[in-house]
């Protein structure tokens, strides 16, 4: 667990003020999912990989929403339910190929361990490449729900995605605030903002406006941190329209 100035707030130098000759590997989230803070990557990746500590990186909050790279990360993985638009049960995993030999998964099965003519061997030898990584059938048709979204994703460019979610912060945030509402890194610069904008009121029953919204048909997520503190997270993507938004902080009294 890290010590940090805030909920999901993690900066390159409290990564790096944290990590000594033991660690030998790093996980963190590329963004968190309550306060919506985009940790920088590229320069938390560089540091650990100048002390050769590994870098393991949870992007579902970014992969589809905000460009994510794998040029400083030994370890990636993603659902594809989120901002990827697509199905359950499929996702994206990546494995540095440096690393592959010394990273083994815990499960066997006929996909990922070599078996000719699936006859049992007397050693336990793993394929090589991705397929070592995926032990049984693959998800056919979750794999091509994955692929559909992120053709549609490229097609519109991560990058026109990016900046439409940061203009909806815009729009959110401000809106939020004028209902005396407090937004979790409200204040947050571009390159660290996301689509996610987490907020509460104090005084104010959340699980009873988050259930207003439920009815009134806007899907939202009721969160909480550690010390039991309720958030609405609000996290719209590109196809959301500004009176959709509008509705939202309409809807917040």
């Amino acid at each position: 667990m890290m010590n940090t100035r805030g909920l999901g707030f993690i900066r390159p130098q409290d990564v790096i003020g944290q990590v000594d000759e033991n660690t030998r590997l790093v996980a963190l989230a590329s963004c968190h999912f309550i306060s919506g803070y985009r940790v920088d990557v590229q320069a938390i990746g560089k540091h650990l990989h100048s002390r050769n500590i590994l870098f393991c990186l949870d992007a579902i909050q970014t992969l589809g929403a905000f460009p994510t790279t794998v040029e400083e990360v030994d370890l990636l993985a993603a659902d594809a339910h989120k901002w990827l638009l697509g199905p359950c049960w499929a996702g994206l995993m990546y494995v540095r190929g440096s690393v592959q030999a010394s990273i083994n998964p815990p499960i066997y099965g006929w996909n990922n361990v070599r078996c000719p003519n699936y006859v049992a061997q007397e050693h336990i030898v793993f394929r090589s490449g991705a397929q070592k990584y995926e032990a049984g059938t693959y998800n056919l048709l979750g794999i091509v729900g994955l692929v559909a979204g992120m053709e549609l994703i490229l097609e519109l460019g991560v990058k026109n995605i990016a900046r439409e979610l940061l203009q909806k912060r815009a729009q959110l945030v401000p809106g939020l605030q004028a209902k005396g509402c407090t937004v979790l890194q409200a204040d947050a610069p571009a390159d660290n903002a996301s689509g996610i904008v987490s907020f509460y009121r104090t005084g104010s029953d959340l699980a009873a406006l988050h259930q207003k919204l439920t009815e009134a048909g806007v899907v939202t997520s009721l969160r909480a941190d550690r010390t039991g503190q309720q958030y609405i997270r609000l996290s719209p993507h590109f196809y959301n329209t500004e009176a959709e938004l509008e509705r939202v902080l309409e809807l917040i009294q």
